[in-house]
C-alpha cells in the first residue's frame, strides 16, 4: 500500500512524459455482485489472478473493457484486459516474463497457463502527439484510474471491474447505457473520432454485434470524418477488416457499413452507389458473408481469403468481361484483373501474401471450372483449392441461372471422383545408387589403381 501511495505522489516523475492533474476527480457508481449479478465462475481465472497480484504488489488493478461490457450482456468474453496504475515496467517486475510491446500505447503481455493477458496503464489528460488532423501519433501518458475511464473511446467500454470483490466502477455511465442498448462517446465526438478514425469502424461493428445504437451526438460527425480513415495504415485496417467480417456478425457488419455510408473507405475499389462511401453491393457479396458467419456458428473453419475474393468479386468480374471483350483469353483477362484489383485495394488494406495467393486461385479457377471436357478436366479436382473454389462457384449460381448446370456438374464430379489409391503394404524398395552398381564397382577400382 505504501509502494502504491508513493508511485501514485510521485507520478510525475515517473515516467518520460507525465500525467496532467488538472482534471476533475470524480466519484463512480458502484455496483456490487448483487447488482449486476455476473457469475465468478464466467471471470477467466487467469485475468483474475494478474489483478490479484499487481494488488498484492501496491497497485490498482482491475479488468477492464470488452470483457466487463460481454458479462453484463450474458455473452462469453474472448479475451480479458487489465487496466492499472502500474507503468509497463513495474508490470514487468510483478511478471518478469511479460513482454512489453507497442510504440504509439505501450503495453504489457502477461502469459499464463495458454491465456495472453492483455495490461495496460492508466491513460493521462497530458499532453499527446499528435497529426494535423488531430490523430493521435503516440500516448505513454499515465494518468488515474478516473483519467483513464475519460479516455476510452465509447461507454459502454469504460467500466472497471474488480474481480476480487466483484464491484463494477462506472465514472462515464456506460452500464445505464449498456442497459438502455445506447452507444455514446466519451466526449466530443468529432474529436474523439479523429484522434482515431478506426473508432468509425469500432462503431459499426459494435451496432452489428451487440445491437445497440449510437445516439444523435455520435453519429454527426461520421461524414465528415470517414475520409480520414483514408490516413490510417494498410496493415491496421486489415487488422480491423478481420475484426469486422470474421467474427460472427459479417453479414450485419456489412449492412452497417452501408447505413453509415464507410463501405467505400475501406474498399475503394467498389463502385459507388449513392453517398460517396456507400458501395454497389455484387450478390455473391452478401451470401457470402452469410456463409461465413453459419461456418463460425458451427466451429466450422474461415479464412480471410475466400472472403476477400468474395468482398472484390465485383470489380473483378467486370473488368475481366471488359478485357476478354478487347481479345484476352478468359484466364489471361482473369489473371490481369485479379492483379489489379488486388494491387490497388492493398493500397487501402493490407493484404498478406499467403491470403492473396489463395483469393487470385479462387478467380483463376472460376475459368478453369468451365472446363469440363477431356482428359485434364477433372484434374482440378486434385487441387488443394478445389474446395474453395467449387464453393464460390455455388454462391455465383444462386444467383446466375447460366451457372447452374455447370455447379451440377462438379458436385456430381466429386461423388464420382475415386480417392487416392493407398500405397500398398511392404517392405521399402531400396533406392539405387545412381550410375549402377558395376558403374559404382569401376569407379572404385579406379579410385585405387590412381591412390
Amino acid at each position: 500500500m505504501i509502494r502504491s501511495l508513493l508511485t501514485r505522489f510521485y507520478a510525475g516523475s515517473r515516467t518520460p512524459e507525465s500525467a496532467s492533474q488538472d482534471s476533475p476527480i470524480s466519484e463512480p457508481t458502484r455496483y456490487t455482485s448483487a447488482d449486476h449479478g455476473i457469475d465468478a465462475k464466467h471471470l477467466c481465472p487467469n485475468a483474475t489472478e494478474v489483478v490479484e497480484r499487481l494488488q498484492q504488489a501496491g497497485y490498482e488493478a482491475y479488468i477492464v473493457g470488452g470483457g466487463v461490457r460481454d458479462l453484463l450482456l450474458g455473452k462469453l468474453p474472448k479475451d480479458f484486459d487489465v487496466a492499472t496504475d502500474a507503468t509497463p515496467e513495474e508490470v514487468k517486475a510483478v511478471f518478469p516474463r511479460c513482454r512489453l510491446i507497442g510504440r504509439r500505447f505501450r503495453l504489457a503481455h502477461v502469459r499464463m497457463r495458454g491465456d495472453v493477458i492483455e495490461v495496460a496503464t492508466f491513460r493521462g489528460q497530458g499532453q499527446v502527439h499528435q497529426d494535423a488532423d488531430g490523430r493521435i501519433l503516440r500516448d505513454n501518458v499515465w494518468g488515474s484510474v478516473e483519467e483513464d475511464a475519460e479516455r476510452r473511446d465509447f461507454t459502454i467500454n469504460a467500466m472497471f471491474m474488480d474481480p476480487v470483490s466483484g464491484e463494477i466502477r462506472d465514472w462515464v455511465g456506460g452500464y445505464p447505457d449498456l442497459q438502455a442498448r445506447c452507444l455514446r462517446l466519451i466526449g466530443d465526438p468529432e474529436t474523439r473520432y479523429r484522434e482515431d478514425p478506426v473508432r468509425l469502424l469500432r462503431m459499426a461493428r459494435f451496432v452489428a454485434k451487440l445491437g445497440v445504437e449510437p445516439d444523435a451526438a455520435t453519429l454527426a460527425p461520421v461524414d465528415a470524418v470517414a475520409p480520414q480513415l483514408e490516413q490510417i495504415p494498410a496493415a491496421r485496417l486489415f487488422e480491423e477488416l478481420c475484426k469486422l467480417f470474421l467474427t460472427g456478425h459479417a453479414e450485419r457488419t456489412l449492412e452497417t457499413l452501408q447505413r453509415f455510408a464507410l463501405t467505400r473507405f475501406l474498399f475503394p475499389v467498389l463502385e459507388r452507389s449513392g453517398p460517396v462511401g456507400k458501395a454497389q453491393l455484387h450478390p455473391v457479396m452478401m451470401r457470402a458473408m452469410k456463409s461465413t458467419d453459419e461456418r463460425l456458428a458451427q466451429d466450422l473453419s474461415v479464412t480471410p481469403a475466400f472472403l476477400i475474393a468474395a468482398l472484390l468479386w465485383g470489380p473483378v468480374e467486370a473488368l475481366a468481361k471488359r478485357y476478354e471483350s478487347e481479345g484476352a483469353s478468359p484466364f489471361q483477362a482473369m489473371e490481369r484483373a485479379g492483379d489489379e484489383v488486388i494491387a490497388e485495394q492493398v493500397q487501402r488494406t493490407a493484404i498478406p501474401r499467403r491470403f492473396s495467393s489463395v483469393t487470385r486461385q479462387i478467380w483463376l479457377n472460376q475459368v478453369r471450372l468451365t472446363r469440363t471436357r477431356g482428359k485434364r478436366a477433372l484434374s482440378i479436382l486434385q487441387q488443394p483449392r478445389f474446395r474453395a473454389s467449387y464453393d464460390f462457384l455455388l454462391l455465383r449460381s444462386l444467383d446466375d441461372p447460366e451457372l447452374e448446370s455447370l455447379a451440377a456438374f462438379w458436385t456430381e464430379a466429386q461423388e464420382g471422383a475415386p480417392e487416392a489409391p493407398a500405397p500398398a503394404p511392404g517392405k521399402r524398395r531400396r533406392r539405387r545408387r545412381r550410375g549402377g552398381r558395376g558403374k559404382s564397382q569401376r569407379g572404385a577400382r579406379q579410385a585405387g589403381a590412381e591412390s
